[in-house]
């Protein structure tokens, strides 16, 4: 497998790695449902929820397919979210018209955020180039079109890419590919090829495996429901998450069903900061900000008034709080000495009051 020395990589002015706070990405994919107003609203929603880039994909029907409507063309799964149609409609229904890319991409650069896409042909890889994109983006079905991923590598931007369906060896391939075209920055995106994924198809702890294989950031591209799947692979090293996002699921759209809301955004925003910062390091002891805490451990304190010579028992010194005395461990080698001095109930217990 390549080896690359692992370093944070640069999208846009943002900082991506083990350090930085997680890499969050709205996919608005086709829930524009054709209108470049909604498509616009997306992208203020999205800036106000917190994420740190809006993708959009790049590509038209002709781009994607045949104009057919029977055999593989059409799509008869009786369990598909787009059972009945034919791919050439549903991707004529799901495309971002090319004019639209300029005012979306103005909008995110306006609000803050970073705004990249999808290509999914060489003519939409040109067309991106012109708009200066930060970086790029390769969908899990195309990570076998080694094609479309040298000429994606050749611009020089960072290559983030879906894994969804792909063998180790097709993924070697892939990343092989890139790399020897030029691709310096490279992020895998574990991904769950199905539409929605549910948690049990999702398989996180691939992550720190993908990292640990290609020597490259690794995040994850979650299609579950909802934004635990996104938090806890964070815990496993993930530093780029990205969910697909639209205004109301109740509002329809080829990806309504498995994307976010506005609010539950920027839930997924917080939260995955939260468990990024809860990483830390490998520690034991009390933390600085625990020190102050140790006065409220239990510890060995007279629990009933002592006279100079009386014996310690259980009924005159208890393990209570707070901690000022000795440690509880001790209690059994205490237990049948004798008492020094006389001793209030409240005194802590020390080695000097000990005879």
């Amino acid at each position: 497998m390549n080896k690359h020395k692992r370093t944070s990589i640069k999208i846009g002015t943002r900082m991506i790695g083990r350090d930085h706070p997680p890499f969050i990405i709205a996919e608005m994919s086709g829930n524009h449902n054709q209108s470049l107003e909604r498509a616009l609203e997306i992208v203020e929603a999205a800036a106000s929820s917190g994420v740190n880039a809006l993708k959009l994909q790049t590509y038209t029907a002709d781009t994607m397919t045949l104009d057919l409507a029977e055999g593989e063309f059409f799509i008869e799964d009786p369990n598909s979210l787009w059972k009945g149609r034919s791919l050439y409609d549903l991707y004529q229904e799901a495309h971002t018209p090319w004019e639209w890319h300029k005012p979306i991409f103005d909008r995110c650069r306006k609000l803050g955020i970073l705004c990249f896409s999808t290509p999914f042909d060489a003519t939409s890889v040109d067309f991106l180039e012109n708009l200066d994109v930060p970086c790029y983006k390769i969908a899990s079905f195309e990570n076998i079109d080694i094609p479309l991923i040298r000429k994606v590598a050749r611009t020089g931007k960072p290559v983030i890419m879906s894994t969804g369906m792909a063998t180790i060896a097709e993924l070697d391939d892939a990343v092989t590919a890139a790399r020897q075209a030029g691709c310096q920055d490279l992020i895998l995106l574990k991904c769950t090829s199905s539409y929605p994924a549910t948690p049990e198809n999702t398989n996180i702890l691939t992550i720190p495996h993908l990292k640990d294989l290609f020597d490259c950031e690794v995040g994850l591209s979650d299609h579950t429901m909802g934004v635990g799947v996104s938090v806890a692979s964070i815990a496993l090293g993930a530093t780029v998450i990205e969910k697909h996002f639209t205004l109301d699921r109740a509002d329809g759209g080829v990806d309504s069903v498995f994307s976010l809301e506005p609010h539950e955004m920027r839930s997924l925003v917080i939260e995955c900061e939260r468990a990024w910062q809860s990483l830390g390091q490998v520690s034991y002891g009390p933390t600085e900000k625990e020190k102050k805490s140790l006065a409220f451990r239990r510890s060995l304190y007279v629990a009933e008034d002592i006279k100079a010579g009386d014996m310690f028992t259980t009924k005159n010194i208890r393990a209570i709080r707070p901690g000022f005395g000795l440690s509880p461990k001790y209690l059994d080698v205490i237990l049948g000495k004798r008492c020094n001095c006389d001793a209030k109930k409240g005194t802590p217990l020390s080695w000097d009051i000990i005879a």
